[in-house]
């Protein structure tokens, strides 16, 4: 058994497709299945079904599955700290990133650590704030960027910057000339939002808190996926929302978005791993260029 052959099982079971799981790893899809079969064969098991034209992971797959993800890891880490050693001459960081962080602020930290160590590449998934602490809990990444503070007692939590929300409507809104008083006048309005997950939604769950509503009772128009959807929204009159004022500024500058006089709390950026992995050497030097005062220090 060969570790090339429990990454090519691993990308089979994820997407349960040969062809697609041969695409990911650039390999040819008979190079796929011989080492499936050869798998099943040395050890004569078998590790999926076919049904028609899809294939699903069998019990005994499905348990060899945590198992070759556990033994990749190792390998994994391995590697890291022979990157290491090379003081990071080269190497792979692979990050994960909520929208608004994606979007509008680690592309900069992204390029401070690139010009430092020009040979390591660094690789970028994005998703809402649970996704994103997902993905760090199961390592498929690194380090994760979120907005907003996450409750996973296996992540460790390293304070970053933030950014501060603004609630918007359109410019012939009510709100963009008086701003609502009490929960009855936040109640009477539709509202645009993203996702339950979102740290941008969590924004807009604390504010309702913080006036005895909850979601139920409120008018929602619209949940849409990203940003900018709701900001494309709101400039068309679907309601109000709450925003990153990093997001609406050119909108604002503009004239087509309006800002709401309602004290909303600065929201913190957030980096996430996982405590009972290492922290590598470039994971360490990302955390130096995304936190230059507190590199490194995490909570937890």
């Amino acid at each position: 058994m060969t570790l090339e052959q429990l990454r090519i099982f691993i990308a089979v079971a994820e997407r349960q497709h040969m062809t697609q799981a041969a695409a990911s790893l650039n390999l040819t899809q008979s190079a796929t299945s011989a080492a499936i079969a050869a798998l099943e064969q040395r050890h004569a098991v078998r590790l999926f079904d076919r049904v028609g034209r899809r294939i699903v992971l069998t019990d005994a797959g499905r348990q060899f599955l945590n198992e070759a993800r556990a033994v990749l890891g190792r390998a994994e880490q391995a590697e890291r700290l022979l990157a290491d050693l090379a003081q990071l001459r080269r190497g792979t960081l692979r990050l994960g990133a909520s929208q608004t962080v994606a979007n509008y602020w680690l592309p900069e930290v992204m390029q401070r650590f690139h010009r430092d160590h020009p040979g390591f590449s660094l690789s970028l998934e994005t998703g809402n704030t649970q996704e994103i602490a997902a993905m760090v809990l199961g390592a498929t990444i690194d380090l994760g960027f979120v907005e907003g503070i996450v409750d996973m007692p296996a992540l460790s939590l390293t304070e970053l910057t933030g950014d501060e929300m603004a609630l918007v409507v359109a410019p012939d809104h009510p709100w963009a000339h008086t701003a609502p008083h009490g929960p009855d006048q936040l109640r009477a309005t539709e509202w645009v939002l993203r996702e339950p997950g979102s740290g941008t939604r969590a924004v807009w769950d604390e504010l309702l808190g913080q006036h005895g509503l909850d979601a139920a009772m409120m008018r929602i128009a619209y949940e849409l996926p990203s940003n900018e959807a709701v900001r494309t929204a709101v400039e068309a009159g679907g309601g109000a929302a709450i925003l990153s004022t990093l997001v609406i500024q050119p909108s604002r500058q503009t004239g087509r978005i309006a800002c709401v006089d309602l004290d909303l709390p600065v929201r913190k950026f957030f980096a996430l791993r996982h405590k009972e992995r290492r922290l590598s050497l470039a994971e360490a030097r990302f955390l130096d260029c995304a936190t230059p005062e507190t590199a490194g220090q995490p909570n937890g």
